[in-house]
């Protein structure tokens, strides 16, 4: 059950990076933009559930190291996308 719990962060974190950068943005909400989140965060708790191995049950600094890294998934992936130039 512990590894759910790892996932479910890793995916949160994602989620909210993004929704951090929309209220940043200050651009309308686009379902079609955020849709791209949804699918970073998805495989940052997806890469969770595969490699997090944890020794002794899961605390909650796992868990916050999981909503962290989700984030930093969803900004790395984000930023990764933007400097891919399509000619």
């Amino acid at each position: 059950m512990g590894i759910l719990y790892v996932s479910l962060a890793a995916f949160g974190g994602g989620i909210a990076a993004g929704l951090l950068g929309w209220v940043e943005s200050g651009e309308s909400f686009i379902a079609r933009k955020f849709a791209s989140t949804v699918l970073r965060a998805l495989l940052a708790g997806a890469a969770f559930a595969m490699t997090y191995t944890f020794v002794g049950g899961v605390s909650i600094a796992d868990i916050g190291i999981a909503f962290l890294a989700g984030a930093g998934v969803d900004v790395v992936a984000h930023r990764v996308a933007g400097s891919i130039k399509v000619k």
